[in-house]
């Protein structure tokens, strides 16, 4: 690669039934922080990719392969070391985890987890290997930033709770937001309820049924306004993936649900620092601990002021031009 040319990033990421739409959202959102400082970026067309990309980030391509990249980003736990330096061909990796469980072919590892230290990588990587640990690295979406100050400044006035998010994945696991929504709408009352789910989820028909029924229920599939959305919510119900460090950059009292193993151990230190309620879905006891938690955070307004404050201290918004500068800077040393 000469000093002239823009560096080629390619994308390797997991998307489709069964893990959503996260892995490429937070892709996107660190392939648009590159492409600000100078990088060309593209998606390998794997399964369920170009879907979420057409919904979500349609500027950004797909390539048929990363052949042509000058560097790879791989963001898919199905992927270990074998499948990363086989597809490098020894150009640069970034590997974006949050599960340190196998060996990866990283020259420089992406995990935003609250609780994750370098001790959990040792003998996974290669020694030196840099690490990029903590939320104030997740790749968060511009607009949120751009809303921060004015939203935690009005949360801070201590409104009461005039709107729920619910939002659980583009993939509405094993129908979770139907189950969700069905015990949300008797405690709400007149609070609307915004609810966000991708086409063709699970819960879709029956969401969409209810929201004839019920005025202050808020359908939005495939929704491009997340920023807003969460902006204007009091409170939210919210899966325990990269949408967490959304939630936290703009202070939502959130409850946070752990729908699969590997969110465990995000979510658990998000309540040790009294940034989020956390539920477990997979509870024998789920529904009551849904119920009582949600009771909460109406009903209690010094609840609502902690978890503004503690959740806004966890991350700030500007994880994906910190990555995107330091894996820039990793490749100019590379082709130097």
């Amino acid at each position: 690669m000469s000093g002239q040319d823009r560096p080629r990033i390619a994308f390797v990421c997991a998307a489709g039934p069964g893990v959503g739409g996260g892995h490429v959202m937070r892709c996107a959102t660190l392939a648009a922080a590159l492409e600000d400082q100078g990088a060309d970026c593209a998606f390998v067309d794997r399964p369920g990719v170009g879907e979420v990309l057409a919904a979500f980030a349609p500027g950004l391509g797909l390539t048929r392969d990363a052949d042509p990249a000058h560097a790879l980003v791989f963001d898919d736990y199905a992927l270990e070391v074998h499948d990363h330096l086989s597809q490098a061909k020894g150009r640069p990796v970034l590997v974006i985890d949050d599960m340190a469980d196998r060996f990866l072919g990283a020259d420089m590892v992406l995990d935003a987890g609250p609780a994750r230290t370098a001790a959990d990588y040792a003998g996974l990587i290669a020694d030196g290997t840099p690490l990029l640990l903590g939320p104030m690295n997740a790749p968060v979406r511009p607009e949120f930033l751009e809303a921060r100050d004015f939203t935690l400044a009005r949360r801070r006035t201590d409104p009461s709770p005039r709107r729920i998010l619910v939002a659980l994945g583009l993939g509405d696991l094993n129908g979770i937001t139907e189950r969700v929504v069905r015990r949300l709408l008797p405690l709400a009352g007149d609070v609307a309820i915004d609810v966000v789910l991708g086409e063709g989820a699970a819960s879709e028909a029956w969401l969409t049924e209810a929201a004839a029924d019920h005025p202050n229920l808020n359908l939005h599939v495939n929704a491009t306004t997340m920023a807003a959305l969460t902006a204007q919510a009091d409170l939210a119900i919210g899966a325990g993936g990269s949408s967490t460090w959304e939630r936290c950059v703009l202070g939502l009292p959130s409850l946070l649900l752990i729908l699969a193993a590997n969110q465990r151990p995000a979510a658990r230190p998000m309540a040790d620092q009294g940034a989020a309620i956390v539920v477990d879905a997979e509870s024998e006891n789920f529904e009551t601990s849904l119920d009582v938690a949600v009771g909460m955070l109406l009903r209690d307004a010094a609840l609502r002021r902690r978890l503004t404050e503690a959740s806004a201290k966890v991350c700030d918004g500007r994880g994906a031009e910190r990555v995107a500068e330091a894996f820039l800077r990793l490749i100019a040393g590379r082709a130097g």
